[in-house]
């Protein structure tokens, strides 16, 4: 089964029997943010303000979903039935549904009262070294530096053809082939909306960590630990209207949000999850 199979399936498990809050808004970001590298998420409120982000940037979803989403009377609407839309769909109802999907995670993590571990740094917990090989999977170039700084080799998987070729001291490819001696990767969390997720995971089978992280990774993370994913790194809001403004204005969200770590050892479970949420 796919990951979607595996996260919607456990949703509903905690949807089963509850009352659970509905669609209060599709939260978009601007066509002209602020800032290089924002405006890259949406975001999806439940009525209980939990958030549930999602990546927009592929192809013409933000466009889309604009036009879509305002004619679909999505406010009020039944969460766990849009969520399942990320597994029906594609495109913008894909994106929105994952987004759904996301905030319904948060509102199970809420009535259980978990809340994954902050995370200590931007690179996975990944400690690369003179002797590794980093597979890096969306070019992260902030974290380019600091990679190479270690002494570590890097290769970056892209899918815009237009960055592809030998860079300063790493190489960018259009061949996920390439990333399959790699002892450590780090790939950005748009590999659960774009269905790249087990290819990608298939070439990287000599990986001794793979870290996926972004704002999209706020899902339930069973099925990627149960792939080898090590790492799952999303954004925890703890100021819903303060994200929100930010959001849509295309600014800086980090002062209403911090960034978490979960690995398998420190995360107890999606059963454990509904089962401590009670009725």
């Amino acid at each position: 089964m796919s990951f979607a199979t595996d996260y919607l399936g456990q949703l509903d498990r905690f949807a089963a029997g509850r009352r659970l809050p509905r669609v209060r808004a599709l939260h978009l970001p601007p066509g002209q943010p602020a800032e290089d590298n924002l405006g890259e998420f949406c975001a999806l409120e439940l009525d209980d303000g939990s958030l549930g982000l999602s990546y927009v940037l592929l192809d013409d979803t933000l466009a889309r979903m604009r036009d879509e989403a305002a004619r679909s009377g999505l406010p009020g609407s039944d969460a766990m039935s849009v969520a399942r839309r990320y597994l029906d769909d594609r495109g913008p109802w894909k994106t929105i549904g994952f987004a759904a999907a996301n905030a319904l995670t948060r509102c199970l993590y809420d009535r259980a009262g978990f809340r994954p571990d902050r995370s200590a740094d931007s690179i996975g917990l990944m400690q690369p070294g003179p002797g590794d090989h980093v597979g890096m999977v969306g070019l992260f170039t902030p974290l380019v530096g600091r990679i190479l700084a270690t002494g570590a080799r890097l290769t970056v998987l892209e899918l815009k053809a237009g960055l592809a070729g030998e860079r300063d001291g790493y190489r960018v490819t259009l061949d996920r082939a390439h990333l399959a001696d790699c002892t450590k990767v780090i790939a950005t969390s748009t590999l659960l909306i774009n269905d790249t997720l087990d290819a990608v995971l298939g070439c990287c089978r000599a990986a001794r960590w793979f870290a996926m992280v972004g704002p999209s990774a706020g899902c339930l993370p069973d099925g990627l630990f149960a792939r080898g994913v090590t790492l799952v790194g999303g954004t925890w809001v703890h100021e819903t209207q303060g994200f929100v403004a930010a959001l849509e204005a295309g600014a800086q969200t980090g002062a209403y949000a911090w960034k978490f770590a979960s690995t398998a050892a420190r995360y107890p479970g999606w059963r454990a999850l509904v089962e401590r949420a009670g009725a």
